[in-house]
């Protein structure tokens, strides 16, 4: 297992006998390090995040507060911020910005499903960079999503105002500039985001 600090600068060497983390025992161990905050390679490799800083903590509050009213309002499934790790079915587990579960598919997983890491990934989800983040690297996060079979992402980049818009069937739609206002489509019906509140 390997350790990987997501601003490139250190990967820790785990012996090669040291067998990866069961869904459980990584949930336990994030629970035992609080002041970190983790995520699980598909491969093993347990990623060290980085805390958020205040503006991309400000950004994250905007478009978590608009979601969370739109579904308040249509009640069609359950909003998620970042501290939420979902295990995908390709045994990552990924914590996104933003995230939106349908209420059938929530309802469906068992009690101890919902208190730990839950087995699914988002129907939608949000990924906001930070000044740390790499491109490259943010793309390939998001394709992982959709091969994981998230329908609809935006990995939104604010310091060069750019939205990259990731579907279900593979297209990737690039908009750029905050003047712009991004819409659900058919996966979060009538709700849409100023991408203005993200200045």
């Amino acid at each position: 297992m390997n350790m990987l600090l997501t601003n490139g600068f250190s990967v820790l060497k785990m012996p090669r006998d040291f067998r990866p983390m069961t869904d459980d025992e990584f949930f336990y161990y994030c629970q035992e390090n609080p002041d970190h905050k983790f995520e699980r390679a598909a491969d093993g490799t347990i990623i060290v995040m980085g805390q958020t800083g205040g503006e991309t903590g400000k950004r994250n509050s905007e478009l978590n507060a608009d979601l969370a009213i739109w579904n308040r309002s249509t009640k069609l499934g359950f909003v998620f911020d970042s501290s939420t790790g979902f295990i995908l079915p390709n045994s990552a587990v990924r914590s996104p910005d933003a995230a939106w579960v349908t209420a059938e598919r929530w309802n469906a997983l068992s009690s101890d499903e919902r208190k730990k890491f839950p087995p699914l990934c988002p129907e939608f989800l949000v990924e906001l960079m930070s000044e740390s983040d790499v491109l490259r690297m943010a793309e390939d996060k998001m394709r992982e999503y959709i091969d994981n079979g998230c329908r609809l992402a935006w990995l939104i980049d604010p310091k060069t105002e750019t939205v990259r818009i990731y579907r279900f069937d593979g297209s990737v739609q690039v908009i750029q500039g905050f003047d712009n206002t991004l819409s659900g489509e058919n996966v979060l019906p009538d709700f849409t985001f100023n991408l203005s509140l993200l200045r």
